[in-house]
């Protein structure tokens, strides 16, 4: 493996269809797009057109003549319907392959590529959407707050009752259903509510 892709988290969550990584930081995603010839990127910490390694990414993406789709989500904050919403219109619209990364690629990146295989084959897929969140392979070691991320895979299978993700996600789903289903289960710590506005770090620069 390049060293590269070790540096950036790099694995395919189905060979030469969807793949994941972490933030490409110093200068390094042209030659990973191009390396592994991705057409698009699903970009999970959401529009900042602020600061530099946005700009940066989409410049890569505009050079390449690859597709940019923003979908963010919150690891520490439940998803709305329309967050998720905009997350599956990723997965149906963007160009194969592509690339789902947060910034480490290891929570909004599982739960995004959880979700993928969900979406891509069913509820049968539920073990190796689960293995999305593979601390060994992947580096996902939740911190506080993050804990509600893998358990959310058994909540849509619950709460949807056999509708495919899409439709579940689209018709049914509510985020305060999730957070009664969590406090029920010992697990109300394990965010830090709904999702209201977007969170970034300082450092994020």
């Amino acid at each position: 493996m390049p060293l590269t892709d070790t540096l950036y988290n790099f694995h395919w969550v189905r060979e030469g269809e969807a793949a994941r990584s972490s933030q490409a930081f110093f200068g390094g995603l042209e030659g990973l797009m191009t390396r592994h010839g991705l057409k698009a990127i699903i970009n999970l910490r959401g529009e900042n057109g602020d600061l530099s390694w946005y700009r940066y990414e989409r410049a890569v993406c505009e050079r390449l003549g690859a597709q940019h789709i923003d979908a963010q989500l919150d690891s520490r904050h439940l998803p709305t319907r329309s967050m998720l919403a905009t997350l599956v219109g990723a997965f149906e619209t963007a160009p194969r392959p592509f690339l789902m990364k947060c910034s480490g690629g290891h929570d909004r990146t599982a739960f995004a590529c959880a979700l993928y295989l969900l979406h891509r084959d069913g509820w049968a897929a539920m073990p190796a959407a689960e293995a999305q969140f593979d601390p060994h392979r992947y580096g996902y070691k939740p911190k506080a707050g993050q804990h509600w991320l893998k358990p959310f895979l058994a909540f849509a299978a619950e709460n949807a009752a056999g509708r495919p993700l899409a439709a579940w996600v689209r018709e049914v789903y509510d985020p305060a259903d999730l957070d009664q289903w969590l406090s029920a289960r010992g697990l109300a710590d394990s965010h830090k509510g709904i999702f209201e506005k977007p969170h970034r770090s300082p450092f994020q620069l």
